[in-house]
């Protein structure tokens, strides 16, 4: 709790730059693998619904959520482009691309990351321990310290802090 404190101030200019990012048209993509696809469906979930107060929805889509997407991309190009191929259909200079990994070296996220950023994404992670290749390979990354079930629940924490950021830059009152 004590590293996601530290970050707080990271985690509130992203929620004001991301509602003012989506607000004005840009979308969300997030992803992760495994544990972290969780918590990056569990993000875009939030911000299409509702964290706590009604609002309007917002434009998110959690990349590994397709599961005919994810199954032909692996079977035609592989595990690595997963991702990669699902940012240059999807994403538009101005979007935000949202990577969660305990690790910070899955080769699926680094090629996002790196495709994100060549057509004008901005890329933000948040990671376990650095340093790590991902972070390294985002624009902005919050990496927190600990083993992968504690790097788990801080994700979660996270994620719950940014989408309050959102709503909060927003104006709408949490019910």
């Amino acid at each position: 709790m004590a590293a996601i404190r530290s970050h707080a101030p990271v985690l509130a200019a992203w929620g004001t730059e991301l509602a003012a990012r989506l607000s004005a048209g840009r979308r969300l993509l997030a992803a992760g693998n495994g544990g972290s696809a969780a918590e990056a469906q569990h993000l875009t979930a939030e911000l299409v619904g509702r964290y706590r107060g009604e609002r309007e929805p917002l434009s998110a889509l959690a990349l590994h959520a397709d599961t005919s997407t994810i199954t032909a991309l692996g079977n035609d190009y592989g595990f690595v482009e997963i991702y990669a191929r699902q940012v240059r259909a999807h994403g538009r200079p101005g979007d935000v691309l949202i990577l969660l990994s305990t690790s910070g070296r899955s080769e699926n996220l680094l090629a996002a990351a790196e495709v994100a950023r060549a057509l004008g994404v901005t890329v933000w992670s948040i990671t376990g321990p650095a340093p790590n290749p991902l972070a390294q390979a985002s624009d902005e990354a919050i990496c927190l310290p600990g083993v992968t079930p504690s790097v788990q629940e801080a994700h979660l924490v996270a994620v719950h802090l940014l989408c309050e950021m959102v709503d909060s830059a927003l104006g709408r009152s949490v019910a």
